[in-house]
């Protein structure tokens, strides 16, 4: 799996395991989901994205949209 579908897999993952927090726990997991939402809309202006920087020294091969 690549570098980009990888970041694509958690950011999608961590969207809806938090909307599910929300169902189950509180009101306040939304915050998190604005957050993983909020850092996909700045990674696609400014190409930084941490998940990407962690990703890369665990040795994921990189994609097209990082490099």
């Amino acid at each position: 799996m690549t570098l980009d579908k990888m970041v694509m897999a958690f950011a999608g993952s961590f969207i809806l395991i938090s909307l599910l927090l929300y169902l189950v726990h509180s009101h306040y997991w939304l915050w998190f989901t604005a957050f993983v939402g909020a850092n996909l809309l700045q990674a696609s202006f400014t190409g930084f994205c941490p998940m990407v920087k962690m990703l890369k020294l665990f040795g994921v091969k990189e994609g097209v949209a990082f490099k």
